[in-house]
């Protein structure tokens, strides 16, 4: 082979590699999956929302349904106010219950809709009323703690 062949040929290889390498930082950081379907806007209020971040799913049985689009501090009520742009297909009724949960032990975070059996439907721009903060790992610990030595505590 001439030198200008094997030239060509690592250059196709090093590109090949970048695009991976690419597809896979789109794919960690969750911006791959793009809906360019309709959407709807459903917001909720939660205490914590933990390490939850934009463009974060929305899943439903498991089934990603849409994703973040905003999150920002209530001053008025002291709670975080996280909007979602839910894909258009998907249709939840008015008692759905929204949860920040984690995938895995050390995941990502993710909001979780827990699907209530009222038949009206929400609709753009709706406030999910039953919302559950997400659980912190540190509060849980500390708890846990501080109960263990209220049991070993000074006997009589």
């Amino acid at each position: 082979m001439s030198r200008t062949t094997i030239d060509i040929w690592v250059g196709l290889f090093v590109a090949i590699g970048l695009a991976s390498l690419l597809f896979l930082a789109l794919k960690v950081g969750n911006l791959a999956s793009t809906s360019s379907g309709e959407t709807y806007t459903l917001q909720a209020r939660f205490d914590n929302i933990g390490g939850l971040k934009v463009r974060a799913p929305v899943k439903s049985a498991g089934v990603v349904v849409g994703r973040v689009s905003g999150i920002r501090f209530d001053p008025a009520n002291y709670v975080a106010l996280v909007t979602m742009q839910i894909e258009a297909s998907y249709k939840f009724p008015v008692d759905t219950f929204a949860t920040i949960n984690t995938s895995g032990l050390l995941g990502e975070q993710y909001i979780g809709f827990e699907v209530g059996g009222d038949e009206n439907m929400l609709k753009s721009d709706d406030m999910i009323k039953k919302t559950q903060s997400a659980v912190v790992l540190e509060k849980l610990i500390s708890q846990f703690m501080f109960n263990k030595a209220a049991e070993d505590g000074p006997k009589k």
